[in-house]
Order: C-alpha cells, then structure tokens, then sequence
C-alpha cells in the first residue's frame, strides 16, 4: 500500500543538514514579497557581477538543479538511481535570438541523448522548441500568417534541427520529450510533434508531445491524436501536466479580448488530467504514459487505473515524473513500491538557468498549497528523526 504519507521514505536521500536546506529554502519561497523581489534583484545583482553567485548555487540552484554541465549532473543521476529513479537531463537555458545559439542548443540536447544511450538510469530525453528557433517565428507560424523568403528558409532551419533531434533519439531508441509551451506558439510546436511522431512511432513510442491540460481544449485534441495515431498506425508518446503559464496566458488573452484558453477553475484542469489518465490507459496498446505531476490525487488515481488494468508497476508504457527538489514524498514512495519514475533535472550555468530557477519559486508561491504540502512533510519526518535520537 502506497502512502505519500511516508516521510521516511519521501526524504531517504536527504540527511539532517539537507532537510534543513529544504525546509529554510520552501519557508523563503513561500512568501509572494521575497520571492517578488527575488524576481527583480537577482538577474540585476547578476548583470552587475555583485557576488551572489555562490548564495544562489548553494540554495535554491542546489534544491532544483543537477550542474552547471552534463558531467556535473552525474552525482545527482548516480544518486537518484540508488533509489530506483530516473534522470531526465533539461538543459534549461532560456530565451536565445541568434542563429549560434540555436545550433549550440541543437548541439547540447543532442549530447544529452548521446549520454543516455545505454544508461538505464536516463529513460529519457527533452528538449524546448523555444531553445531552437526564434519566438516571433514560432508566433507567426502558429498564427499560420505568410512568411517571407527569408523566414521560410530560418523556418527549415528549425525543422532540421528538430529532425537531427528526433533522429539521434529514435536510432538511440531513447524516448523524447518535446515540451510544451504558451497556446499562441504551441500549434507550430504541435506540427513538429506530430512529423516526427509520424516518422519514429512506428513500433513504439519514442517522441512525446506534452499535453497541458489546464487548457480546455487539450484533452480534446489528445483524443484527436490517439485516432489520428490509431488511423495512421503509429504510436502516442504522451506526457501529461497541468500547465506552467496561467497568468501570462490569461493577462494575454484579456489584454487582447479573446477567450482564455486556460480551465475556468482549477476543478476543471483536475478533471480533464484525471480523464486524460483514464484515456491514455485504456488506449494502452497505442499509448504510452508519462504523468507530469505533482498532485497526489492524480498520482494515486493513475496507481488505481494500472491495478484495475492489470499495468504491472514495471511496465515502461508507464511513468511518473516530478521535478528535480520537488515532492520527493512522491517520487520515493512510488519508486519503493516498484513504479517507473524520473525526475526532471535542470542544469545549465547559475546565469542561464536563472529564469527557470524564478519560475520555480512563482510557481511554488502561486500553486496553492503546494509550499505547504512540501514544509509539512519536511516537520513531519524532522520531528519523526527527533524522536528517534
């Protein structure tokens, strides 16, 4: 019996002086004013070289992120794998223009399936289209507006780096993870899913696309891909969230007088995740599974739905996958019942990776409940070792 109750399970890994880290760190991002101001005062201090690149990569880049390279991820890997969880390496720099980075970015997500090729503790790999191509083209592709001669060709030049992307997984056999992004930029990333699930899926799943489902029109079109997969005899690789850009797509679509595609409320995005669950497990034979999440209620409900079903724990159709620092009551307690999970492990330099470490801490502050879930159970097992002193 599974209980993300289980401290001691949930903090195995972690020793006195990092349940301590963990709890100053979530007792700090759990206020809205520090985290705001944190928002404006690191990337400034940073770009003025005022030393606090030390406090940051020994606080909150220590809590959510595995190295500045690849090779320095390799303790949190070989960590992780003690306990029976995987590794998805993200390299998480953000927000390029220029043609170089994008190859650089081609380049790096590529020696991250290279590292993965024959590691267990890697089940797969990612990447954000974002990181590849410039976001006003992205933009205007998704809008389906005409493109100049000139964007056409920087369009074909992202199209090659996605396919060198997909192609390198595909003759690795290593599943890929193609993140989502905001709706307005996410129709161009959907049609490069879809060319590559079309060309690799053909016997199993290698490319994943990320279905957000606090849009309400996902679940929808997650159906439309499954019988459009099932017609075309190819397979769905479909890795399930609830969503990262709420308030930006919401300031959006009012500032610009259309309809939100965000749920009306957050009932509406657990029900459609939790119906998603129940989709992709009862097209199992066409579909494998990875539940983004880090809600416990989804998490037990797609447990239920592998027992009904009879999904062995084992079965690599399915997985459970949580963020790097992020509900290790979760990760830990799955993995010691014999469930497939990863983590999710950013890295990148302390400057580069900084808009991703922000986004962390808004997102902690912002999801409701979700910094007290993490500083309850970090009490709960420090009075639990305490009483055992």
């Amino acid at each position: 019996m599974i209980s993300f109750d289980d401290t001691q399970k949930a903090f195995v890994a972690k020793n006195d002086a990092d349940l301590i880290r963990s709890y100053r760190l979530f007792k700090i991002i759990g206020n809205p004013t520090i985290v705001k101001l944190g928002g404006l005062f690191t990337p400034l201090a940073l770009s003025m070289r005022l030393p606090i690149k030390g406090i940051i990569k020994n606080t909150i880049y220590k809590q959510f992120v595995g190295g500045e390279t690849i090779a320095e991820c390799n303790e949190t890997i070989k960590e992780l794998a003690k306990y029976n969880i995987g590794t998805i390496l993200d390299y998480s720099v953000e927000g390029k223009e220029a043609e170089t980075d994008f190859d650089a970015c081609t380049e790096e997500t590529i020696e991250t399936i290279n590292r993965a090729k024959e590691d267990s503790n890697i089940p797969f790999c990612v990447f954000k289209v974002t990181g590849l191509a410039r976001y006003a083209l992205l933009e205007k592709v998704s809008a389906k507006q005409p493109l100049s001669d000139a964007e056409r060709d920087e369009w074909a030049r992202v199209k090659r780096r996605v396919g060198a992307i997909c192609k390198q997984a595909y003759l690795y056999n290593k599943p890929l993870f193609i993140d989502a992004e905001e709706s307005w930029i996410q129709p161009a990333i959907d049609d490069l899913a879809t060319e590559n699930k079309e060309k690799y899926n053909k016997e199993l799943a290698i490319i994943f696309n990320t279905y957000q489902l606090y849009r309400h029109d996902r679940f929808v079109y997650l159906e439309q891909c499954i019988k459009e997969a099932k017609e075309k005899n190819y397979h769905i690789g479909a890795k399930l969230v609830r969503g990262a850009y709420m308030e930006k797509e919401r300031k959006r679509a009012k500032d610009m007088g259309y309809t939100s595609p965000i749920q009306p409320d957050k009932k509406g995005s657990d029900d459609d995740y939790n119906l998603a669950l129940e989709l992709c497990v009862k097209n199992i034979s066409n579909v494998s599974i990875c539940a983004g999440t880090h809600n416990e209620q989804s998490s037990m409900l797609l447990v239920d739905l592998m027992q009904k079903n009879n999904i062995q724990p084992s079965d690599k159709r399915v997985y459970f996958a949580q963020l790097l620092g992020m509900s290790d009551h979760i990760s830990y307690n799955l993995s010691m019942a014999g469930y497939n999970v990863a983590k999710y492990v950013p890295y990148g330099p302390v400057k580069e990776v900084l808009p991703y470490l922000l986004r962390r801490a808004q997102e902690n502050t912002s999801v409701k409940g979700q910094t007290g879930r993490e500083l309850s159970l970090i009490i709960k097992e420090k009075k639990r070792r305490k009483a055992l002193v």
